[in-house]
């Protein structure tokens, strides 16, 4: 008798070795197209607030590299966060067929890099303006990938 899962979608597993463990792996569309979703709005967001806190605030968000001063544009915005969201799901999917419990995994790896990231904006950021900014988008961006894309826990 097969089981049902998450949305009346059967749960398709393989077997592992030679024990009675069975990893699912199974990827559905649905699951593809939340998991782009999560990723359009993570970039989305971070878009959104740089131009709450850029052109429409007036904040220069600015950073500081060497002796240099780099401007962040929408451009950065959207590639950083668009390039973040798909080495997440990259990461997401590699843990899901190596793991047994891809979700925690990412979702600790996911915080720890998240973490890390903000030392960026907080180090290099001209200004508190600027800083502040930056932070709301790396949390922007982050919080919605380690939300977003492993999906709801019952889906396991």
């Amino acid at each position: 008798m097969p089981s049902v899962r998450c949305g009346h979608r059967p749960a398709t597993a393989k077997l592992i070795g030679m024990t009675n463990e069975t990893h699912t792996a199974a990827t559905t569309p649905a699951r593809t197209a939340g998991r782009a979703i999560t990723v359009a709005a993570g970039t989305a967001g971070a878009l959104l607030l740089w131009a709450v806190d850029g052109p429409w605030a007036g904040t220069d968000l600015a950073v500081r590299q060497g002796n240099s001063v780099q401007h962040i544009g929408p451009v950065a915005v959207f590639l950083t966060a668009l390039l973040s969201g798909l080495a997440a799901w990259g990461l997401l999917a590699l843990l899901e067929r190596t793991t047994r419990r891809p979700a925690r995994i990412y979702r600790i790896v996911a915080t720890v890099i998240l973490l890390i990231s903000l030392a960026g904006p907080l180090g290099s950021g001209i200004g508190i303006g600027s800083k502040l900014g930056l932070l709301a988008m790396h949390l922007t961006v982050g919080l919605a990938l380690i939300i977003g894309l492993p999906g709801r826990r019952n889906c396991r």
